[in-house]
């Protein structure tokens, strides 16, 4: 008999187009202290492809697992990445799938509409 383990489909998502963080010196943003992280950034480039699970992000950037953890949920919490889908392992536990929320991350230094010069 054929196991329904590991279940892998496919993941239907479309990240926004655009994500505006804006540094106006009134509210603290924490994005760019989360980038500036080598891990996130190297964890954002491991899912510039395609959506991973945690353990598939590890493997591709070769940090531990509680190191990726640590940084996915700094990312989710920044709202650069989001949970898409759960997938199952041979074994049947629960794995996220992240994928990026976001296909370009503008930073502005202002609030307002772009002005003429």
């Amino acid at each position: 008999m054929a196991s329904v383990f590991p279940h892998h489909p496919p993941v239907d998502y479309v990240p926004r187009e655009q994500t505006n963080v804006v540094v106006n010196g009134t509210e603290p943003t924490d994005v760019l202290q989360i980038l500036s992280s080598e891990a996130a950034q190297e964890i954002l480039g491991a899912l510039r492809d395609e959506p991973k699970t945690a353990s598939d992000i590890a493997d591709a950037v070769d940090r531990s697992l509680q190191s990726v953890s640590y940084h996915l949920n700094r990312l989710c919490t920044a709202d650069l990445i989001e949970p898409v889908e759960t997938w199952y392992s041979e074994k049947g536990t629960e794995m996220t799938v992240y994928a990026l929320a976001t296909e370009r991350l503008v930073v502005r230094f202002s609030d307002t509409a772009d002005r003429s010069a």
